[in-house]
């Protein structure tokens, strides 16, 4: 069932297999496809127990590889100013529009689309496909499969993420935490706030310390390969109370810091943590969840997978991007990682999301390269 990878792409749109949600219909797709091949996917499902990742080997199973790894799941697709179906590819030319395109169903369309290219190598270490789910949510479905891979695959030489860079290789990125602070206190009438416990009152003394730890992060330490070149915490949503006149009971608040490569993103949420615990000592109830966290990738330039995507791209690493991704947690489950892949992260997240037919192409001639490298190397 050989297809292009424009094709590819269209399927694996057409699935809207949005972060959060069920990923059957996508999971049997891609196994289906590589079942043609006489290829066969082991499907890892996740704790959630309606959604999977997905493992592949092409070669010897028995010799130490490289990982190609996407996630299948896309952003939602409800904000206004789409011109056509998001769950559709529409072609104009050389742009490929859709939601997911570039973030990013091209890198896994152009890795399956290789898969024909790779058999007839054949290889002599293994190229290993692994497609996780929920990355949207903060990497939340690959840590599963991370810890799957000693009984998955021998310890590879290296993964590559496919997330959307240009095809331009990427050494670093920041880490991520994300937290949800919901405060507890008592309602009634406006009239009597002294009988009451004002939740939205008293998260002002925890945006306030939360204010104050973002503006002392501006002060370093700094790692200048990063944009900014300091870790940073920001709130992003605060909501909670019913109506003027009656004291709110409830307030919630939403929160997050990226860390350069030197702190532990965690860590960072530890002031604004402490502020809250502060006011059990007022009455108010604490509930504090972690959303989300991955710690931050730093490749050294002088690598063997720097090097490696440097000769297969033809194009100089960057240093850095401040964006998160799953290399982070590939680094710390003892597997070097490097970003490099189809699309621009400029195109995400937004309507008409696009990539382009040429880069989905380039993407599949990187990975054949990679095939013709594993069929020379021993």
């Amino acid at each position: 069932m050989t297809m292009r990878a424009v094709d590819i792409l269209e399927k694996l749109v057409g699935f809207p297999s949005v972060v959060g949600t069920p990923n059957g219909a996508i999971v049997e797709w891609i196994a289906a496809y590589l079942k043609s091949f006489g290829i066969t996917a082991q499907v890892l499902p996740g704790p959630e127990g309606d959604r999977a990742n997905l493992f592949v080997t092409i070669g010897p199973a028995d010799k130490a590889g490289y990982i190609l790894s996407g996630h299948m799941d896309v952003v939602p697709a409800a904000e206004a100013g789409w011109d056509s179906d998001p769950f559709a590819v529409k072609m104009e030319g050389d742009m490929l529009y859709g939601r997911g395109t570039s973030d990013m169903k091209g890198f896994l369309a152009a890795a399956l689309a290789a898969v024909p290219a790779l058999l007839s190598r054949p290889l002599s270490r293994p190229i290993h496909l692994a497609f996780s789910y929920d990355e949207e949510a903060g990497c939340r479905g690959v840590p599963h499969l991370l810890a799957r891979l000693p009984d998955l695959c021998v310890p590879p030489l290296g993964a590559i993420i496919g997330e959307p860079s240009g095809m331009r290789a990427i050494l670093a990125h920041k880490g991520k935490a994300a937290a949800r602070l919901t405060l507890k206190g008592r309602s009634g009438h406006s009239s009597r706030p002294d009988l009451g416990l004002n939740a939205i009152h008293a998260m002002t003394e925890v945006q306030q310390a939360a204010v104050a730890a973002a503006l002392e992060l501006t002060q370093g330490p700094f790692e200048t390969e990063f944009e900014p070149s300091y870790s940073s915490l920001s709130i992003g949503t605060i909501s909670g109370g019913q109506a003027v006149n009656i004291i709110p009971e409830l307030c919630t608040m939403e929160l997050e810091a990226r860390a350069i490569s030197s702190a532990d993103p965690q860590a960072l949420l530890a002031p604004v943590r402490k502020a809250a615990d502060a006011l059990e000592q007022k009455g108010f109830g604490i509930d504090w969840q972690i959303l989300s966290s991955y710690p931050a990738l730093l490749l050294s330039p002088a690598s063997h997978l720097a090097g490696l995507l440097k000769d297969l791209t033809g194009i100089e690493p960057l240093a850095a991007v401040s964006y998160g991704t799953e290399a982070g947690l590939y680094q710390r489950a003892g597997v070097d990682a490097i970003i490099c892949g189809p699309g621009d992260i400029g195109r995400a997240h937004k309507p008409n999301e696009f990539t382009l037919a040429s880069e989905l192409a380039a993407c599949q001639a990187m990975i054949e390269a990679l095939g013709d490298r594993c069929r020379a190397e021993t």
